[in-house]
């Protein structure tokens, strides 16, 4: 987290503070803005992989008092308007596309204002998946499926328990019960209750109609701003056999156990 506040340079309204970030994934919050902040990412690892990575930003809900834009040697490309109200909204853009250039709007009460925004770091393979322009709710290829295993951040097995539709985000909410946890990065997935059921939540598309159903899936996916993000997620019973027939060719590219 990284914080800054425009009162301590009142006097000077068009100050320019620059701030150097070194962390993969983090969060801004500049209070009272005023002036203009240039964001500098620079994450620890070799200039030379700069090229593979994308930047995601997603402003908080009551982020106000200053436009969000994308500099390059100069030139500015508004990335986020000040009173933007895009509930949810995730802004990408490739590491060599520019740095992020934020200038505080004109305000009667600057005290009343707080700027902030979540940011992330990722390689570009993992970006196109959870931003998948073309065919966003299609269903994954065995091979996509078998390498979902081995990529992703959760594995799980489990059921859909029920889907609770945002319409104003434009999301699904999937609410899992999980009868068996391959892998899961963050703990989105717990035990709940005396009843010692794992239970979670992972977001989708709401054009993707996901919808109560029986039976088992494999759930893949990845976290997203601290959320699960549903990825490749078969019929149980289509991903063991689709795990046995890549098992038998020795084609696997890696083993969970299915059974």
């Amino acid at each position: 987290l990284s914080s800054s506040s425009g009162l301590t340079h009142e006097s000077h309204r068009k100050d320019v503070e620059q701030v150097y970030l070194r962390c993969s994934e983090g969060s801004i919050e500049w209070m009272y803005p005023t002036g203009a902040l240039i964001v500098n990412l620079r994450p620890n690892i070799s200039p030379a992989s700069y090229k593979h990575l994308t930047v995601c930003i997603k402003p908080f809900k009551d982020s106000a008092g200053a436009n969000i834009y994308l500099e390059k040697t100069g030139e500015l490309k508004l990335l986020v308007r000040d009173g933007d109200r895009s509930p949810s909204r995730v802004y990408c853009f490739g590491y060599d596309q520019g740095g992020l250039f934020v200038e505080a709007t004109p305000q009667q009460d600057i005290s009343r204002k707080i700027t902030g925004f979540q940011y992330e770091l990722m390689s570009k393979g993992i970006a196109a998946d959870l931003h998948t322009a073309s065919a966003p709710c299609r269903p994954c290829s065995d091979t996509e499926v078998l390498l979902a295993v081995c990529t992703s951040d959760f594995v799980i097995r489990g059921s859909i328990q029920n889907v609770t539709n945002e319409a104003e985000e434009q999301e699904s909410i999937i609410h899992v019960g999980v009868s068996k946890l391959y892998r899961q990065k963050s703990k989105v997935f717990q035990l709940t209750g005396e009843s010692g059921n794992w239970r979670g939540q992972i977001k989708t598309l709401l054009e993707c109609g996901v919808k109560p159903g029986d039976g088992d899936f494999l759930f893949t996916g990845r976290m997203h701003f601290g959320e699960a993000r549903l990825g490749c997620a078969p019929r149980f019973k289509d991903f063991q056999r689709m795990y046995k027939e890549a098992k038998d060719k020795g084609l696997n590219p890696c083993e969970i156990g299915p059974d």
